[in-house]
């Protein structure tokens, strides 16, 4: 005789603390946190969480798991989906994969935890990060490498990082980043952020189109071109937002 089945129990969260971040939108961001190290962010904890109490020797951890909602996705989901490493065409379980579009629109997130303020409430200042600005956090748990690091185990159809493309600015866009306080760090996160392409995975394969990321305070406008063989993101333009 079979077991009854369990009852479907559910479950109350609540955020303990927002995300502040250089992407202000979902396009663009890395697909894994650490690939754009100099994407700087903060995770801004909220009462009754934000008691200098609750990450007393947080400091001495350079990571840190995030545990977070992507907020910004449907509730709905599907048990196929398209990961971009197989080009967008490709399908796998939804669980075999990193996607957004997941049943509780769960997410989790390795961070580089820079520092601990606690002179006005909590924040944690952080790098590498991968998270839209508003991102409600769950939790946080500090990464432990000797329990959580294994370079022996397989990828799947993800075995290695991404590759890397050339990126290269327009004269007009180099007169606007030298004219910011900040044109040393933005420069470097634009680079990192369009090496890693982050079009379509369909539309790879079209030059010319003009796209925009939104980074910071600005508009990155972007094309794909061709260079001795080899594609290179050009940035054309940067204009406030």
């Amino acid at each position: 005789m079979s077991n009854p089945p369990l009852p479907m129990e559910r479950y109350s969260v609540q955020p303990i603390g927002y995300i502040e971040s250089d992407f202000p939108d979902k396009f663009g961001v890395p697909r894994q946190p650490g690939l754009a190290k100099a994407a700087c962010a903060s995770l801004v904890l909220v009462p009754p969480y934000d008691d200098p109490l609750a990450v007393r020797g947080l400091e001495a951890f350079s990571h840190l798991w995030l545990t977070f909602v992507f907020h910004q996705s449907p509730p709905r989901w599907t048990p196929l989906v398209r990961p971009p490493r197989l080009g967008g065409n490709a399908k796998v379980g939804v669980f075999a994969s990193r996607s957004t579009h997941r049943p509780n629109r769960l997410g989790q997130s390795l961070v580089q935890l820079s520092a601990v303020d606690t002179r006005a409430g909590i924040r944690l200042v952080l790098a590498g990060c991968d998270l839209i600005s508003g991102t409600p956090v769950l939790d946080i748990k500090p990464y432990l490498p000797w329990a959580e690091s294994h370079p022996e185990a397989r990828a799947g159809y993800a075995p290695e990082p991404p590759p890397q493309l050339a990126v290269r600015f327009s004269d007009e866009a180099r007169a606007a980043l030298a004219a910011r306080e900040d044109a040393a760090s933005l420069r470097e996160l634009i680079r990192q952020v369009l090496a890693q392409d982050p079009r379509p995975a369909y539309r790879k394969g079209a030059e010319e189109r003009v796209y925009g990321v939104r980074l910071r305070d600005v508009d990155v406008r972007f094309r794909s071109t061709d260079e001795d063989g080899a594609p290179v993101m050009e940035v054309v333009e940067i204009v406030t937002a």
